[in-house]
């Protein structure tokens, strides 16, 4: 069981929060916007009941959500600013062996990963995040880094595969692994 940080309670961090608690992983969803986390948390009340999902914590700092976290994932929009204030804020707050991953399908993870100092704990999920944690689950590609860890390959692998996923892993640039 990982511990999974969600970045961002709106429809996307709901629909990953829930399948992450179903996956069977412990999940801080976090969002600046108490209206968000409430529509977060009746939205998966309605999904497993009156006492909600028990693996599912919902917090109001990204600190309280990362603190533990093995894994983090962004569900900020896909534009630049945006997503690199995201993970400068992640790489100081989360621990070092945390890894940090964001959808995008128009941001290199390697320019991304370079802003931090854990390049080598960086991924980025290559799928429109509307589309992400939807009941059909397919192949998903996961571009890494050169520098991407062994570690990190086999836990985000490891992670989506319990979510059922069948991803697949690339490096900026093309190189299948």
């Amino acid at each position: 069981m990982l511990t999974v940080a969600i970045i961002g309670a709106g429809p996307l961090g709901r629909r990953l929060a829930l399948a992450a608690a179903k996956g069977g992983h412990r999940v801080f969803l976090e969002d600046v916007m108490p209206s968000n986390l409430h529509h977060a948390q009746e939205y998966i009340r309605r999904q497993y009941g009156p006492d909600g999902a028990p693996a599912v914590a919902f917090v109001s700092t990204i600190e309280d959500a990362v603190r533990e976290a093995d894994l983090v994932i962004d569900c900020v929009p896909d534009e630049l600013e945006s997503k690199l204030e995201i993970f400068c804020l992640l790489d100081r707050m989360a621990p070092p062996r945390t890894i940090l991953a964001t959808p995008t399908t128009r941001l290199s993870i390697a320019d991304l990963a370079s802003c931090t100092y854990r390049a080598d704990r960086c991924v980025g999920l290559a799928v429109e995040a509307s589309t992400l944690a939807e009941d059909a689950a397919g192949e998903l590609l996961v571009r890494t880094p050169p520098q991407a860890s062994a570690e990190t390959i086999q836990l985000v692998r490891k992670f989506w595969q319990d979510l059922g996923y069948a991803p697949r892993f690339e490096t900026d640039g093309g190189d299948v692994r």
